[in-house]
């Protein structure tokens, strides 16, 4: 990876996120090679936010990663580059916990679009009542791929319901149900 410093699209689409995802920053910390955050989810969990200058993310990178979250105690990490990642490096990822935004993430909240409608991740309670009301299984339910802009947003998982609320003419509002699949 190269020595650059981080860009401004790159900050922004990680304080973007962390917006979406109700995430409080707690301190910023310079690396090596990147800013991070470290940040504090709404269920208590603390996160860092390591946000790489252009170029690829390796292996070498994530396991980087790793030890700074064993160091620092932290549970989990999601990494936003304007650059790539390479496959060993995804997979990599995913055995640690790391999250891998990919480029494509846009740099503005979508959901101030007015076409885009409002997406949350269930709760289990609220989940299993909607499981019992409509006899299903979670994967009966329509599939949304981990990949959406909008389930990344979120922060929402493979195995996760998520609900979708849009508003409708003649039904008011329209809630609809998908299930997380990774993509």
């Amino acid at each position: 990876m190269s020595e650059k410093s981080v860009t401004p699209l790159e900050q922004k689409k990680a304080k973007i996120l962390m917006k979406l995802r109700n995430y409080k920053i707690l301190k910023k910390k310079e690396f090596k090679n990147a800013t991070g955050f470290v940040a504090k989810t709404p269920q208590g969990k603390t996160l860092v936010y390591c946000i790489p200058s252009e170029g690829t993310v390796g292996v070498a990178y994530i396991n980087q990663l790793a030890k700074t979250l064993e160091e620092e105690k932290l549970e989990s990490a999601v990494v936003v580059i304007v650059g790539r990642y390479t496959q060993a490096a995804r997979k990599k990822a995913l055995v640690h916990g790391i999250e891998l935004i990919p480029k494509i993430f846009p740099s503005f909240n979508i959901f101030d679009h007015e076409m885009v409608p409002k997406h949350e991740i269930l709760p289990p309670n609220e989940r299993q009542e909607l499981l019992e009301k409509y006899h299903v299984k979670p994967y009966q339910l329509p599939n949304i791929k981990t990949t959406d802009p909008a389930v990344i947003a979120i922060g929402a998982k493979a195995g996760d319901v998520v609900k979708i609320s849009r508003n409708s003419q003649t039904a008011g509002e329209y809630n609809a149900y998908r299930y997380v699949v990774q993509g």
